[in-house]
C-alpha cells in the first residue's frame, strides 16, 4: 500500500481537524456525530479538492507542464482550488465553466478571477466537453498543457483519499473513538472511490455512504459503474490486491431533488441547523445536500441512535454568497 514514490506537491494544511458535533447530535436526538473538517485544508478557503490536487499537480509538474486546464460548473469548488494551486506555483490556469458569463462575479467565480486564471464559457458543457479543442489551441501556441480531470477524480485524485483515510485512522485511534458510517457528498467519484479503497486496505468496518449530488453521468458511464471502476484502477495503481463490485458501493440517490445546484428545503434546513448548532458553514450544492441526507437518515431510523457517524465536510462555503437568493436566511431551528 505504499505510494510515497508517486509525485506530490504540498498545497494544504494537514491533518484537518476531526471534531464531535455534540449540539447537532442533541438537536436531532440522534447518534454521536463527528465531522472531518476538510473545509479547513487552507488552499483558497479550503475544500477536499486540495488533497486531490497535491497528487495531480505533482504529476503535472513531474511531466513538465506549464499550463493546467480543468472544467466545472460556474460555482465549482474544484475549479477555485485548481486556480489557487496554479497561482501558487506560477502555472497558467484555464477553467472551462459550464455557463454563460454572468453580469457580476460572485462566490467561487469571483475567487477564480482574483486568482488570475483564464476562463472559457461553455454554456451547457460543464464537464469538460470543450477541453480538447482548447488544449489543441494552447499546444499550438507552445504551451505544455496538463488536463486536470473533472472534479480531480482520477486514480491520483482517489489515491489522495486513501491517504486521507490513513490520516483519519490515526486521528480516530488517538481519540479512542470508532465509527459505523462515513457520510459525504459524492459527485465526481474520486472521494468515494478513495475512501472505499482506504476502508478495505485498513480492514475497517465502516459503511462508506456517498450522498449522490448529481443526476448526471461521467463520460457517459453510469456514476455507480464509474466509481467502482475508479476504485479498482486506483488499487491497481498502487499494486493493492483488492477488487470492488456493485455490492461494495453505497450510493444514496434519494436526495438529488431537482438536480445539481438546485437548492430546496432539504439543503436550507441542513445549512441552518448546522450553522445554528455548531457555527459551521455548509455549502448549498454539496455539503448542504449531503448533510440534509444524513439528517433525514437519522430521523427515519436508517441511521440509528446507537450508531457513530462521521460526516466528511468537503468544503464549498464560498458558494453560499452566489446562492443568497435561494437561501432561507430567516430559518430558525
Amino acid at each position: 500500500m505504499e505510494y510515497h514514490h508517486i509525485a506530490r506537491e504540498r498545497l494544504g494544511f494537514f491533518p484537518t481537524p476531526l471534531i464531535e458535533l455534540t449540539r447537532l447530535s442533541k438537536a436531532l436526538a440522534g447518534p454521536k456525530i463527528f465531522m472531518k473538517r476538510d473545509d479547513n485544508t487552507g488552499l483558497a478557503l479550503g475544500g477536499n479538492k486540495t488533497r486531490k490536487l497535491e497528487f495531480i499537480i505533482g504529476d503535472a509538474l513531474a511531466k513538465g507542464a506549464d499550463t493546467i486546464i480543468t472544467a466545472g460548473a460556474v460555482q465549482s469548488n474544484h475549479c477555485r482550488q485548481t486556480a489557487a494551486a496554479a497561482a501558487s506555483l506560477g502555472l497558467d490556469c484555464h477553467l472551462v465553466l459550464g455557463a454563460e458569463e454572468p453580469e457580476q462575479a460572485s462566490g467561487n467565480l469571483l475567487l477564480d478571477k482574483i486568482f488570475g486564471c483564464h476562463i472559457h464559457w461553455a454554456g451547457a458543457n460543464r464537464k469538460g466537453e470543450d477541453i480538447p479543442k482548447i488544449v489543441e489551441e494552447l499546444t499550438k501556441a507552445g504551451k505544455k498543457v496538463y488536463v486536470v480531470p473533472y472534479g480531480g477524480s482520477s486514480e491520483l485524485g482517489a489515491l489522495a483519499f486513501v491517504d486521507a483515510f490513513r490520516e483519519l485512522e490515526s486521528q480516530r485511534e488517538s481519540m479512542n473513538e470508532t465509527f459505523t458510517h462515513i457520510v459525504f457528498a459524492s459527485s465526481s467519484g474520486g472521494t468515494q472511490a478513495g475512501l472505499m479503497l482506504g476502508n478495505r486496505m485498513f480492514n475497517s468496518p465502516y459503511q462508506i455512504v456517498g450522498i449522490n449530488i448529481d443526476k448526471g453521468e461521467t463520460d457517459k458511464v453510469p456514476f455507480n459503474q464509474y466509481t467502482i471502476s475508479l476504485a479498482n484502477s486506483t488499487a491497481a495503481l498502487i499494486h493493492a490486491d483488492y477488487r470492488f463490485s456493485e455490492s461494495d458501493l453505497i450510493l444514496n440517490s434519494d436526495y438529488v431533488g431537482e438536480g445539481y445546484g438546485v437548492v430546496g428545503t432539504l439543503e436550507n434546513e441542513a445549512i441552518a441547523l448546522t450553522a445554528q448548532t455548531e457555527g459551521i458553514l455548509l455549502d448549498p450544492v454539496y455539503t448542504g445536500r449531503a448533510m440534509g441526507g444524513l439528517i433525514d437518515m437519522i430521523r427515519t431510523g436508517k441511521i440509528q441512535k446507537t450508531d457513530r457517524v462521521l460526516f466528511w465536510h468537503t468544503g464549498g462555503a464560498p458558494a453560499l454568497f452566489a446562492y443568497a437568493s435561494d437561501l432561507d436566511v430567516n430559518r430558525k431551528r
